[in-house]
C-alpha cells in the first residue's frame, strides 16, 4: 500500500545475547515495536495529532514474528515498513529486518493495529482522514 519506510536503526548488543550467542527472540520485539510507533510518523500522522485531531490511537491486536538468520553484538539492524492492509477499524504493517551493512534478511514482523477510542475504552472506526493519510501513503519530496 505504501512504499517502504525506513523506521529504526539500532546495534545489536552483547546483553542481547542468550546463551547460544546470538541475539534472543525477546530482544526482536522491542525493534519492532518502536518501529509500529514511528511508522505513524514517517507516514505524516503522529499519535499526538491522531489523538487530538481525531481522538483515537492504535492498540496492537496481533503480531508475528520470523525469525530468519541470527544477529550477533556488534551487527547494525535497520527495520522498515510498509501498510500492508487498511480496514475499517484496522490496519496491517509488514516489516523487515535487515542488516544495516548488506541488506541481509534477518526478521519480518506482521502487525495488526486497531484503532480504539480511550473514552470507552473499546475499538472504533478508522476516521476517514486517517484512511486518506494511510492510502495515500508517505509524502514525497
Amino acid at each position: 500500500m505504501t512504499d517502504r519506510l525506513e523506521l529504526v536503526r539500532a546495534v545489536v548488543h552483547p546483553w542481547h545475547h542468550d546463551h547460544f550467542g546470538h541475539m534472543n527472540v525477546r530482544h526482536y520485539a522491542p525493534f519492532f515495536d518502536d518501529a509500529c510507533y514511528h511508522i505513524w510518523t514517517a507516514l505524516g500522522l503522529p499519535y499526538s495529532v491522531m489523538q487530538r485531531e481525531y481522538g483515537v490511537h492504535t492498540v496492537a491486536a496481533e503480531v508475528t514474528t520470523r525469525f530468519i538468520r541470527e544477529l550477533t553484538a556488534g551487527d547494525l539492524i535497520v527495520v522498515e515498513g510498509a501498510v500492508s492492509r487498511i480496514g475499517t477499524k484496522s490496519c496491517a504493517f509488514h516489516m523487515r529486518m535487515l542488516h544495516a551493512d548488506t541488506g541481509v534478511l534477518h526478521a519480518t514482523y506482521d502487525a495488526v493495529e486497531v484503532f480504539f477510542d480511550p473514552g470507552t475504552r473499546k475499538s472504533t472506526a478508522m476516521p476517514d482522514a486517517v484512511r486518506a493519510v494511510l492510502e495515500k501513503g508517505p509524502a514525497h519530496d
